[in-house]
């Protein structure tokens, strides 16, 4: 069985992130059909909501092919969204997300954090500092609606329109932090700082949604100058470190995994749990 893969990085998607993104080589891109990458401008806001409903239509158009879908990818809270739902929260108001937006404007992420803290404590707990688009998101549902975005619910339940198999790696910290280092050494080696002296070259600024990323949002001071290259890898090895053990967290909080643990070679069992998997879903009716 032929299988597609699905992509889950939030920053994937968007067009000249490359090597601060650790896109997949071209050589695999060419050998295994590859979705959502390169699908967006870095000027372009992406949300959750986009993932679920284009991934949606892709494993349909998938399955119809009679090949298998992988969703894989590093944002937890996008593959959670998908196989659990996404909470009811109202429909984005474009009028209230501007005045926000214009409020807000030359403030830090923690003084919204802040505010968002005085009446949503629930949710300034859950997202980080970083994450200046969801912290405002909190704010505006809550001016929308009069209540704070935790009061949403959030289901428990998976969804069972299709068979899944989820299966998560896990490495040792010590060993997951040295090679968080070693793959920063890497990008800067590749020419990362290249590459953003030429998007901003070509009108990038860290307000950007691409650019709010790991690997890019390091780079701009608070003048939107450009810092100095060892500050800068500094910053990005830190917060991949953060945003590692956020998302090992998150990841926990998703029901029904198969945890592996990596040590180099392919973990005992994984092979096997992916061969009945495979053997069924050629199988399978449905």
């Amino acid at each position: 069985m032929d299988v597609e893969i699905i992509n889950a990085d939030a920053l994937h998607i968007y067009r000249q992130l490359d090597i601060g993104t650790a896109k997949p080589p071209a050589w695999l891109l060419a050998r295994i059909p590859h979705h959502l990458i390169d699908i967006c401008d870095y000027t372009s806001p992406f949300s959750v909501g986009d993932f679920c409903k284009k991934s949606d239509r892709i494993v349909g158009e998938i399955l119809e092919r009679g090949s298998l879908p992988l969703i894989t990818g590093g944002c937890a809270y996008y593959l959670k969204s998908w196989l659990l739902g996404m909470p009811q929260t109202p429909p984005v108001d474009i009028s209230l997300r501007s005045q926000i937006a214009k409020r807000w404007k030359g403030r830090s992420n923690r003084a919204i954090r802040d505010a968002l803290y005085r009446v949503d404590p629930v949710s300034a707990d859950r997202i980080g500092t970083g994450d200046r688009y969801r912290l405002r998101r909190a704010l505006e549902v809550y001016e929308q609606s009069g209540r704070p975005l935790s009061s949403f619910p959030v289901s428990n339940t998976r969804r069972d329109d299709y068979r899944i198999l989820l299966i998560g790696l896990r490495r040792e910290r010590r060993e997951l932090y040295r090679l968080i280092d070693l793959r920063v050494e890497a990008m800067f080696r590749a020419g990362l700082e290249d590459e953003v002296r030429r998007l901003v070259a070509d009108g990038a600024r860290f307000g950007h949604p691409g650019m709010k990323g790991i690997g890019y949002r390091e780079w701009f001071g608070p003048d939107g100058s450009i810092l100095a290259p060892n500050d800068v890898k500094r910053l990005i090895a830190r917060n991949t470190r953060r945003y590692a053990k956020r998302q090992s967290t998150f990841f926990a909080s998703i029901p029904g995994v198969i945890w592996f643990e990596l040590d180099g070679d392919c973990p005992p069992g994984l092979v096997e749990a992916l061969c009945r998997f495979l053997l069924t879903s050629a199988n399978s009716t449905t």
